[in-house]
């Protein structure tokens, strides 16, 4: 799980870079807090950011799940995925509203993997432990 650790420190370091860039782009565009509308450019910008933390939790979470119940090397290397997926669905969106689907279609990609990854490691869990019937073991015999 330390590898999900140093992942989730990295996020959060991004997660504060996007921040950082509606912050320069409110003195940028003259738009000063609790406002949230502004000039087209600016709310492309604190669109993309709010996006970025509206499925956080949702990363944080299926992340966790995959790491601890699936692998943590596998459910690691998909977390670089998606974070490197937010980054360019907020670079993308931040200069076009057409340029943010990739990065978007790739994150949601690497969350359904990660949710999958999850469930399928909490039912071989499951089994394991209520059932006596390990799936993981019954397969790499065959």
């Amino acid at each position: 799980i330390v590898m999900c650790h140093i992942l989730i420190i990295n996020s959060s370091i991004l997660a504060g870079y996007f921040a950082l860039h509606v912050g320069k782009a409110r003195l940028k565009y003259k738009v000063t807090p609790p406002a949230v509308s502004g000039s087209p450019e600016f709310e492309r910008i604190f669109r993309a950011q709010q996006n970025c933390v509206e499925f956080y939790p949702i990363f944080l979470i299926t992340l966790w799940m995959a790491g601890w119940y699936f692998n943590q090397v596998f459910a690691t290397c998909l977390g670089l995925v998606y974070v490197y997926a937010r980054h360019q669905y907020f670079w993308g969106y931040s200069e076009a509203a057409k340029k943010r689907i990739t990065g978007f279609r790739l994150s949601l990609g690497v969350l359904a993997l990660l949710t999958v990854l999850g469930a399928l490691g909490i039912a071989n869990s499951f089994l394991d432990e209520y059932l006596d019937l390990n799936v993981a073991k019954k397969l790499r015999h065959f």
